[in-house]
């Protein structure tokens, strides 16, 4: 008897398991980014210590000196993982939700209103201190981001179309009242210009421990709404006919982007382009997929963060680049990329 020989089709069978492996592949190297990047977090700064050094703190070996050297890198090293990561998942699923290949946090108006916050808490009540602002930007974030979501919700029409308008106007607002009361109150403004420029040194772990709750809340909705997330890529009668609700899926994605975006802003101030520039990279390795998108956004934005706030450093040594000034001037080039290949796709 001749044994039957089945051949499978291109993209048949097999082509899930090749899917599958090649995210492993890629998700096993930019674990590994990422764990040099933490490495370089804790081993160099303003004043010199080398990798030896780091290693030996870790194992609880290391001269005294040195080990307060670079356990003072641990606060910044982690809030860079924070925040890189809510920034990362909150611009992937924006971008997904959105079906704009440009959406970032601050199109929910999540920066202007932390701004806000800040702006208001050392204005009319005296706030200050780097740490101390975390508690009035996180609930001005998200209000503002709240406020997004009604306006935008309001009424008829595109709701796409309206929330983007809606966070327009709502930054705009937002936006003229920071500048009117910071020009108004010069003491305001210096306290402001430190937190706007967006960096992760002089914080310490209580900021991080202040935003994680909102952090966390928005991860596990992203990691649970992603199944549905995929499904809205169908377009919305495809969606509902397997059985999702396209509206509800979008307005859950929405707040899950809000809170993560929110903390991330709240703890280290406003840092463009990661939002933007991590899920365009991911996006050309992975593909479609929502679920390997925010997996693999979980880890290569605090990468880069990381590595973004390791050369503001070594940049000005002895000095200090502050990370939001850094990665405006990696993702210049990513926001130039987006527009081309959104001009290609037409």
């Amino acid at each position: 008897m001749t044994p039957t020989v089945v051949r499978t089709a291109p993209g048949g069978a097999g082509a899930p398991r090749a899917r599958a492996s090649r995210l492993v592949w890629f998700l096993i190297a930019a674990l590994a980014v990422l764990a040099l990047a933490m490495l370089a977090s804790i081993t160099f700064g303003s004043l010199p210590t080398s990798v030896g050094d780091a290693v030996d703190v870790l194992r609880g070996t290391a001269d005294a000196d040195i080990a307060a050297v670079v356990e003072s890198r641990y606060p910044r090293t982690a809030l860079g993982l924070l925040a890189g990561l809510g920034l990362a998942v909150a611009g992937t699923i924006m971008q997904g939700v959105t079906r704009n290949p440009l959406a970032d946090p601050g199109l929910l108006g999540i920066t202007s209103g932390a701004s806000a916050g800040v702006v208001s808490a050392t204005a009319f009540l005296g706030v200050s201190g780097q740490w101390n602002t975390v508690w009035w930007a996180l609930p001005g974030a998200l209000l503002a981001g709240v406020l997004v979501h009604v306006i935008g919700s309001a009424g008829s029409g595109a709701g796409l179309v309206r929330l983007v308008l809606a966070g327009a106007v709502v930054s705009a607002v937002l936006t003229a009242y920071v500048q009117a009361v910071t020009l108004g109150m010069p003491k305001v403004f210096d306290s402001y210009r430190y937190w706007v420029v967006g960096a992760l040194g002089g914080r310490d772990f209580d900021v991080l421990l202040s935003v994680l709750p909102a952090a966390g809340l928005g991860l596990v909705m992203a990691l649970l709404l992603a199944p549905a997330l995929n499904t809205l890529a169908l377009g919305d009668e495809s969606a509902s006919a397997l059985g999702a609700s396209p509206g509800l899926t979008r307005a859950l994605g929405l707040v899950a982007a809000t809170l993560l975006s929110a903390a991330a802003t709240a703890a280290v101030g406003p840092i463009a382009f990661i939002g933007l520039a991590v899920p365009h990279i991911v996006k050309a390795v992975v593909g479609a997929d929502v679920r390997a998108q925010i997996v693999l956004s979980a880890v290569l934005g605090p990468a880069l963060l990381l590595l973004a706030d390791v050369a503001g450093r070594l940049v000005l040594r002895p000095q200090e680049l502050m990370v939001g000034i850094v990665t405006a001037f990696i993702g210049a080039p990513a926001l130039l990329v987006a527009v081309r290949r959104m001009r290609s796709g037409t």
